[in-house]
């Protein structure tokens, strides 16, 4: 779809929803907002005989969706929001690079398998400005292409995928010896196995001005950033546990001065890292300091707001970039809130817990990528995980074969 119109306010929740929406599927739109453009308003209230419930979302052939859910958005995109059958050999469960990586060798193997994505295929990959260290891309690639071709790749070989689909349980059938996966939509699928590639979010800030700076100055990962912003007067880190001090001292490489700002009281990493932190003159240090605002247009960061808890002074900074280093969470709170999931064992962040097969404790369901507890959280650990666990799955339907011939043939 082309000329996409957005109708809306920034203080709009459901508007915020359909930004995320659209941005994740790479939808490009124009944002407009009524607050400050009394056309745009009276546009609007023109369209709803003198209403103006928002987002009104205006397509390039004259339709008009007003407040619709995401299932409506993605209907009017185009999206297949049913599985063709109730039965696989095998559910994927996340459709990012590890589910991607998956499904292409699950096809090429001749294991019937679908993809179930909750918001976009390509996961944070797709949102990503740029990948600057997956090998095979010496001048790097932009996140949303290298996306488009994982899904490109799955299509080629009719790889069944589904967006805007999410998982709400997963339960296992002992008599049939099948996995059930409860579907959003309402649909109950079964299969042979199932694979939980659902990756994780990094924790967010929640400021104004945050979701349209996210891949234009603000970002989550600075081995995959940090280079764009070479030879900056200054870099803002956010968070100062391990994290936020490590991608510091790495981000030191490329800027004149690293700004420290901690939430808490005290710096939470090591005392090594900290000592690291102290000694290099280009540090600086905030600690019991909140971010309040960040400023800027989808191009560009322009500045950092925060406030000092203790003094309720304000600061204003005008970093090239600024990198939160907050923490991950797991997307699992679909294993957390279903009723059959008991089995599948969760760290004490959330993440998945496996053996060394990727397999998780409920049978014929494996986990893989960064929803793993014990994975690096890195892109190509994520695509070689993906065709590990997949391997261990292929064993384990060869398997279930061998043993429907023996009962055959008894």
């Amino acid at each position: 779809m082309a000329d996409i119109k957005v109708y809306g306010a920034p203080w709009c929740p459901d508007c915020r929803r359909a930004k995320k929406f659209l941005a994740e599927h790479r939808v490009p739109y124009e944002w407009i907002d009524i607050d400050t453009d009394p056309e745009a308003l009276a546009y609007v209230q023109g369209l709803q005989s003198g209403g103006r419930t928002i987002p009104t979302i205006v397509f390039g052939d004259g339709s008009l969706l007003i407040e619709p859910a995401n299932d409506e958005l993605a209907r009017k995109l185009g999206m297949n929001l049913e599985a063709e059958r109730r039965f696989y050999d095998l559910v994927i469960i996340g459709g990012g690079p590890t589910g991607l990586a998956a499904a292409i060798y699950a096809a090429r193997e001749g294991i019937d398998a679908i993809v179930l994505e909750r918001s976009a295929l390509g996961g944070q990959a797709g949102v990503t400005e740029r990948i600057d260290n997956y090998p095979g891309f010496p001048a790097g690639i932009g996140g949303a292409e290298l996306a488009n071709r994982f899904v490109a790749q799955a299509r080629r070989y009719e790889v069944e995928l589904l967006e805007a689909v999410g998982v709400c349980d997963l339960g296992y059938d002992e008599g049939d010896r099948t996995v059930i996966v409860e579907l959003d939509n309402g649909q109950q699928l079964a299969a042979n196995a199932a694979l939980i590639a659902t990756g994780s979010s990094y924790r967010r800030l929640g400021v104004p001005g945050e979701d349209d700076l996210i891949g234009a100055g603000v970002h989550f990962c600075a081995t995959c950033d940090g280079p764009f912003y070479r030879g900056s007067d200054e870099l803002l880190v956010v968070g100062g546990g391990n994290s936020g001090l490590e991608e510091g001292l790495f981000l030191a490489r490329f800027a004149d001065r690293i700004r420290i700002v901690e939430f808490a009281p005290e710096l939470k990493a090591s005392k090594l890292l900290q000592d690291k932190v102290a000694a290099d003159p280009r540090f600086t240090v905030h600690t019991n300091t909140e971010i309040t605002e960040l400023v800027g247009d989808k191009s560009r960061l322009h500045e950092v707001v925060a406030r000092d808890r203790a003094t309720g002074a304000e600061h204003r900074w005008q970093p090239a970039a600024a990198f939160v280093f907050i923490g991950l969470d797991p997307n699992t709170a679909f294993l957390r809130d279903g009723e059959g999931t008991g089995r599948i064992e969760l760290d004490r962040w959330g993440f998945v817990v496996t053996d060394g097969e990727f397999a998780t404790g409920m049978p014929g369901v494996y986990a893989a990528g960064d929803v793993r507890a014990g994975s690096t959280k890195q892109l190509g650990a994520a695509v070689g995980e993906g065709i590990a666990a997949l391997i261990a799955i292929r064993a384990r339907l060869q398997r279930q074969h061998e043993l429907k011939d023996v009962s055959v043939n008894a």
